[in-house]
């Protein structure tokens, strides 16, 4: 079992930087890619970014490809999620993952085995 608390969600203005965070406790952390996802309201949760074990290979969602960027420390059990250049479509809630894949990384919401309550991220216009 692996316990995931997002933080660092909050109200920006269109353009500003937020840095989420999710600290992860349980499991072996290093034994875990990570993502992170976000669910707009009345939308479906939808892939953000992923990050694998090691932290060598990553991937991202077109919309946010260039102004986000995930990171993880496996010292200190934690992921991150730096995101820059925010916009309004931006807001939802955003959700840190763990899935127990040995290589590459996961986009999609069934992959994963392990998920946070969320953090919630609003851009105002």
């Amino acid at each position: 079992q692996v316990q995931l608390v997002e933080s660092g969600g909050g109200l920006v203005q269109a353009g500003g930087s937020l840095r989420l965070s999710c600290a992860a406790s349980g499991r072996t952390f290093s034994n875990y890619a990570m993502g992170w996802f976000r669910q707009a309201p009345g939308k479906e949760r939808e892939f953000v970014s992923a990050l694998s074990r090691s932290g060598g290979n990553t991937a991202y969602a077109d919309s946010v490809k260039g102004r986000f960027t995930i990171s993880r420390d496996n010292a200190k059990n934690m992921v991150y999620l730096q995101m820059n250049s925010l916009k309004p479509e931006d807001t939802a809630l955003y959700f840190c993952a763990a899935d127990r894949r040995l290589i590459g990384v996961g986009t999609t919401f069934n992959e994963y085995n392990y998920w946070g309550r969320g953090t919630q991220v609003t851009v105002s216009s």
